[in-house]
Order: structure tokens, then C-alpha cells, then sequence
């Protein structure tokens, strides 16, 4: 499925934080048609999830929801002193906060325009609106084949061609459009990430769930 007119709700400013209150952000001009909510079975999610002793960030199949959105529409406000970065494949840099171990999301590096935002760090639930409400529906799942377990009976169905068209056109139009900049998790100049990534080791990884990289 992918965004029809009922999905052009007005663009809101969305507030982020982590789960004890240190790390906070707003993510602006939020609304259904303005990113892609996916539902990821990746392993590295679920690796991710579990090295930080998060596992209830995962649904019962081992699913992450995510929200991808322009990067250049996210700041952080308070507490990137307590901003990490992991890095569990060559490609991926994997973002939480240190005081609650809360994942904060996933971005591909300085230049790309996109960043996963985790539901953790999300709270959309703070004027009472639901989460369904703010980002719409999940509109496709992706590497289902991970997953640990039944799939929901409500999840969304894997992404579409003509879903993999529009992401690619609005990606392209963010770029284009200079919403990968700023960055808050690289510096503007030198590209430099926001702190060193860390890499597991590999008995941290076996540790984790994670024994096959992707």
C-alpha cells in the first residue's frame, strides 16, 4: 500500500525522547506522506535490540517499526553527550542512548538523506495522539525471513514495486531538495560522526543473537 489523499495530514513537529528523559528531539514536519513506516525482521535489528537489553522494542516475531524520514528534519536538543553509535554491518550506523539504552535509529552515513527513527525514541504519544495517527499504518515489512516467530496478524504486506518507485523518487527528492543536511549525528564540515562507532566483538555478537552479518 502506499500513501493515498488520506494521508496528507497537515505536517506536524513531533517530539523525541529517550526513555528516562536525558536525550531529547524533535523531528519536524512529520506526517504519513512525508516518510515510509516500515516494519524491519532484519537480524541485525533484533541484534541490536538485544545487546542493548531492549528486547521489548521488538514485536513477538522479532520486528522493529521504524520511520524513515529526511534526516535534515531531525535535531537533538538536549543530552548528545549521551548519544552512541554501534555498527554491527559495514553500512549501517546504529544510534541509542548510553544513560537508557534506548535506540534511538539508523542512518547510512554523513551524506545519505535518510534516518530510521526507532519507535522507542518516539513520543508521539504526548499530546494524545497514537502512533498510528501520526505516522499512518506500517506500509510494508521487510526481511520477514528473519523473524523469530508467526508474523502478526495484522502486519503489513511486503513492499511493493510501485512502493520501491516512490521511496526511491522521495529519496531522490530529499537529496535533491538538501534535507540530508544538517545531520545531527555527523559534524556539517568534517563528516566526522557524533562520537566513535563501537564494533562488537564476536563473542558480543553470538551474544546478542547476531552470528551471520547481513
Amino acid at each position: 500500500m502506499i500513501p493515498g489523499p488520506k494521508d496528507l495530514l497537515p505536517l506536524q513537529d513531533f517530539p523525541l525522547r529517550c526513555r528516562c528523559g536525558h536525550v531529547r528531539g524533535v523531528a519536524s514536519k512529520v506526517a504519513p506522506s512525508a516518510g515510509f513506516r516500515i516494519i524491519c525482521y532484519c537480524q541485525d535489528c533484533q541484534a541490536f535490540a538485544r545487546w542493548l537489553g531492549r528486547p521489548d522494542v521488538l514485536d513477538g516475531a522479532g520486528g522493529t517499526d521504524i520511520f524513515q524520514m529526511p534526516v535534515g528534519r531531525m535535531r537533538l536538543t538536549a543530552g548528545t553527550d549521551a548519544v552512541r553509535c554501534l555498527r554491527l554491518s559495514g553500512k549501517v550506523f546504529r544510534w541509542y542512548t548510553e544513560c537508557c539504552r534506548t535506540p534511538i535509529g539508523n542512518t547510512a552515513g554523513p551524506r545519505f538523506p535518510v534516518v530510521g527513527l526507532v519507535h522507542s525514541f518516539m513520543s508521539h504519544d504526548a499530546d494524545g495522539r497514537s502512533r498510528d495517527e501520526v505516522l499512518g499504518a506500517p506500509l510494508c515489512r521487510i526481511y520477514e525471513r528473519s523473524a523469530i516467530g508467526p508474523l502478526p496478524p495484522d502486519a503489513p504486506p511486503p513492499p511493493s514495486l510501485s512502493l520501491f518507485v516512490l521511496r526511491a523518487s522521495r529519496l531522490l527528492g530529499w537529496w535533491l531538495r538538501g534535507l540530508g543536511r544538517p545531520n545531527p549525528f555527523f559534524d556539517d564540515h568534517s563528516n566526522a560522526p557524533l562520537c566513535a562507532p563501537r564494533v562488537l566483538t564476536p563473542s558480543e555478537r553470538a551474544n546478542s543473537g547476531h552470528q551471520r552479518l547481513i
